[in-house]
């Protein structure tokens, strides 16, 4: 992974993730497109943002990850203040590390926020994602919706 800078999300980088998710979904990956204020709304602006976190190879943001705080109610049913978190590589630039360097990123500032645990949570059809996650360290605790949940504990 060279070259590849790691760096809080700004603003400015909406377009680049706005641009990541609609990478993966001409891949097949994701259903949702998304656009550069879904960007700013769930991952750089989000009120529950404890980080969101960009790979940038020259001006180009190659993936991200969000990691935010669980509430009460939340959309995922995860147990309110441990961690919820989000990967999104693009499939150009898969295989190149960058999801396990943005993950020790995460980790710190995981540890500093104090969280208990992360959650993610990974459509069952999702073998990449799946994977990705078991090799991070992450363990199967609950199932739900054609969605598996895996969990790492922080502490």
């Amino acid at each position: 992974m060279f070259d590849v800078i790691l760096r809080s999300a700004v603003v400015d980088d909406a377009k680049g993730i706005s641009d990541v998710l609609q990478e993966i979904v001409t891949a097949g990956k994701r259903t949702k497109p998304s656009d550069e204020s879904f960007a700013k709304e769930h991952y750089i602006s989000h009120c529950g943002s404890i980080q969101c976190t960009v790979a940038v190879q020259g001006s180009q943001v190659l993936g991200f990850q969000a990691l935010k705080l669980a509430v009460d109610g939340n959309t995922y049913g995860v147990t309110a203040g441990w961690g919820i978190i989000g990967t999104h590589i693009r499939p150009s630039a898969a295989r190149m590390g960058i999801g396990r360097a943005l993950f020790q990123e995460t980790l710190l500032a995981a540890r500093a926020a104090g969280l208990p645990a992360i959650d993610a949570t990974i459509g069952a059809q999702n073998a990449e994602g799946l994977a990705y996650y078991a090799a991070m360290g992450f363990v199967d605790y609950r199932s739900h919706d054609g969605a598996m949940c895996k969990k790492y504990l922080l502490g």
